[in-house]
């Protein structure tokens, strides 16, 4: 991978970007930075049963920011250039990673590619952790 994004790289996000715009995609990112805010295993566990009325919303979300870390890891799309447009994957990733082990006892690639991310980019490292303060502040108890 070259040192610097490309041309077709910033085509790339600027594709991802316009995709977050449909119709019901913006519906499902809205759902899931208001409504997903799992505050125990129980709760997480919920969200993942086909009749919990986000599934949809959080199936929809978490498999767009997980396909385009899986881009940025096997190269079709620049990491950094990914790691400065990553925040709602960020902060799902935030919601969800207390959760990670138990969810991979059945589902053992769960956010694979988004940890890849997370792990091999310093920007990413930087930006995630402003998401995880912004999920602890969303998950504080009164």
């Amino acid at each position: 991978m070259s040192k610097k994004a490309t041309a077709a790289d910033g085509d790339l996000i600027l594709k991802l970007y316009d995709l977050r715009r449909e119709a019901v995609m913006r519906q499902a990112r809205v759902e899931m930075i208001a409504r997903f805010v799992p505050k125990s295993w129980e709760e997480m566990a919920a969200v993942l049963k086909a009749d919990h009325p986000l599934n949809v919303y959080y199936r929809m979300v978490s498999s767009y920011w997980e396909m385009a870390a899986s881009m940025a890891k096997h190269g079709a799309l620049h990491p950094e250039l990914l790691a400065e447009n990553f925040g709602e994957g960020y902060i799902n990733f935030a919601k969800v990673h207390p959760y990670l082990a138990e969810m991979r006892k059945t589902a053992p690639t769960a956010y694979v590619n988004t940890e890849w991310l997370v792990k091999s980019s310093k920007e990413a490292k930087v930006r995630y952790a402003l998401m995880q303060k912004r999920v602890a502040g969303m998950t504080a108890k009164p």
